[in-house]
């Protein structure tokens, strides 16, 4: 459906996620899969979604020179965002632990931003998702790290493996966003940009 809208325009996804790519393959997007590594560091002062809208526009630079007519660049960045400060991607099994730690019994959101880069236009929008874990306890989040090796996921879990399964409580907005990418608002703008053009 989406896909035939978009037949003369050819998609890139700048992503290396596997999650991201099963969401383009549910959604039946035809697209190709470019990466070009990038240093994300974002300055200090920004909070919230201002750092992954920032992040998802960083990734699209290098692109930028290089794209065609009818080329679509989507770009993406997600975040965990517990007591004013940015949880991300662990360094190891011990800083997961930690991290894991820091949300059990609490409550977080999960951010993402998607920017849409074409040759003469550029959007970027984001969206905000509430996840509340139980009160994990440190065998259980042992076990996850350990058997599931979080270290490439933003706060250091996967919404979709065993922890969110025995571990969330309450989610409020929406889940595949969680999982790394707000699909609905994919939909929504890839169907604007056909309609457009």
């Amino acid at each position: 459906m989406l896909n035939e809208k978009l037949k003369d325009f050819n998609i890139i996804l700048a992503s290396a996620s596997p999650r991201r790519h099963a969401f383009f393959k549910t959604m039946n997007l035809d697209f190709e899969i470019q990466l070009k590594p990038i240093d994300e560091i974002y300055p200090a002062h920004l909070k919230g979604k201002d750092i992954t809208d920032y992040l998802a526009k960083l990734k699209a630079e290098a692109f930028k020179a290089n794209l065609k007519l009818k080329d679509i660049l989507v770009t993406s960045d997600t975040i965990v965002w517990l007591n004013n400060k940015a949880v991300e991607k662990p360094k190891d099994e011990a800083d997961a632990f930690r991290m894991i730690k820091s949300l059990s019994n609490t409550t977080h959101e999960v951010m993402t931003s998607i920017c849409f880069t074409q040759p003469h236009k550029q959007q970027v929008l984001n969206t905000t998702t509430k996840v509340t874990f139980k009160a994990l306890t440190d065998d259980e989040i042992w076990y996850y790290v350990n058997t599931y090796k979080p270290l490439d996921k933003a706060g250091a879990y996967g919404i979709q493996e065993w922890i969110g399964a025995i571990g969330i409580t309450r989610i409020e907005g929406s889940y595949n966003n969680v999982v790394g990418l707000p699909t609905h608002l994919l939909y929504k703008t890839l169907n604007t940009i056909a309609k457009d053009n």
